[in-house]
């Protein structure tokens, strides 16, 4: 399982405010069904790694539907093959570290 991190920006917009943009990109997430989390720049999304790039390319294509000229999309993928871990895990696995210090 590939853990991604998204960020879609949409320029050329009436307005500085991208929320709306953001919330529609979201329903299609939604839609997929993957586990994700929302935060103030970007999503994290756990998930197959071919159907996360066919679920961030429907994505990507939401704010030109909505009337956007410009669509700057930012993708980061962990894809870690040796064991199952989940974004959740990785940051358990950093604050054990500062605990144990």
């Amino acid at each position: 399982m590939a853990i991604a991190e998204i960020s879609i920006v949409p320029i050329g917009t009436e307005s500085t405010s991208v929320s709306s943009y953001v919330a529609a990109c979201l329903e299609v997430l939604e839609e997929s069904g993957f586990t994700y989390e929302l935060h103030g720049m970007g999503t994290i999304v756990e998930g197959d790694l071919r159907e996360l790039f066919e679920v961030v390319l429907r994505m990507h294509e939401v704010p030109f539907e909505a009337g956007a000229l410009r669509v700057v999309t930012t993708i980061k993928v962990d894809d870690r093959r040796d064991k199952e871990a989940s974004a959740r895990d990785k940051v358990e696995s950093v604050r054990g570290h500062l605990v144990g210090d």
